[in-house]
């Protein structure tokens, strides 16, 4: 199959890529192919002739998409827009990549996959508004929500990493009450890799199983990579200053995909994965 693939040089492109060149034809769709926010994606993914489209493409950059709302629906509403028209023109399926921002994280279990939305931030919402355009556009779709990843270059884990090498006086302050769901991209690669074959369309949460705060995750860090007798301060949420407010409490919940026999190992054990990769 020919799998056009946005944001291919990304964290869960890379990803991507590697789990899904053995079996299938990848067309790379970068920044230098084509530029999420303009109507000429459109004929460029048509151009592709690809057999299915996989959008994890995006503005991800959640303080920036605060401090720009605009531009991030531009590209994250629009762009996909113009990604589902060229799916709809080839008469392909999209797997559109969402997020855990899409709910409001007032929550005090895990989200499942038709749970109420309600995104509170600038981002969430420029993301929902892409998941809206895909069902308003396609029949055949896959939306997969993913949360709190790490495997690229730039991820929370690497920056408590670069913490640890130069930590601030009187040890690592890190959020206590924000809580949610850390997943590796390679797992979701994985985890997307044999729903493509199922056709069994729709929402799915594709996330490593359990849960953790900010605190907790970034303890699980130190003490794997070797920084167990580093301090560590709580903080809330309300003491870190940034543009944008994430949602406090938004882990998913797989039900959709488990019911596949699509399931993603505990996130302890994905974070061990990575780290001994990156030795």
């Amino acid at each position: 199959m020919r799998i056009a693939l946005t944001g291919a040089g990304g964290q869960l492109g890379l990803a991507l890529d590697a789990a899904l060149a053995p079996e299938h034809t990848i067309i790379p769709l970068d920044r230098d192919q084509i530029e999420l926010g303009s109507p000429d994606t459109v004929e460029r993914i048509v151009a592709s002739g690809a057999d299915l489209v996989l959008h994890p493409a995006a503005h991800t950059h959640v303080d920036g998409c605060a401090r720009d709302p605009a531009l991030a629906y531009q590209i994250n509403a629009l762009g996909t827009k113009y990604v589902a028209l060229a799916c709809r023109r080839l008469d392909v399926p999209l797997v559109y990549i969402s997020t855990n921002e899409v709910f409001a994280g007032d929550a005090t279990s895990p989200y499942a996959e038709y749970d109420q939305t309600g995104p509170i931030n600038a981002y969430g919402r420029s993301k929902l508004a892409g998941e809206v355009v895909v069902r308003e556009l396609l029949e055949r779709f896959y939306i997969v929500r993913v949360a709190w990843l790490f495997g690229g270059e730039q991820n929370f884990v690497r920056t408590v990493l670069r913490l640890a090498q130069h930590p601030p006086e009187g040890g690592v302050r890190m959020v206590a009450d924000e809580v949610g769901s850390p997943t590796y991209s390679v797992d979701v690669a994985a985890a997307i890799r044999p729903l493509l074959a199922t056709e069994h369309y729709g929402t799915y949460h594709f996330v490593n199983a359990g849960l953790a705060s900010r605190y907790a995750f970034a303890r699980a860090i130190l003490d794997l990579a070797g920084y167990g007798t580093l301090p560590m301060l709580p903080i809330r949420l309300a003491d870190y200053q940034r543009a944008s407010m994430p949602p406090p409490y938004t882990p998913l919940a797989n039900y959709a995909g488990a019911a596949l026999g699509i399931t993603l190992r505990p996130w302890e054990a994905a974070l061990e994965a990575y780290l001994e990769q990156l030795q």
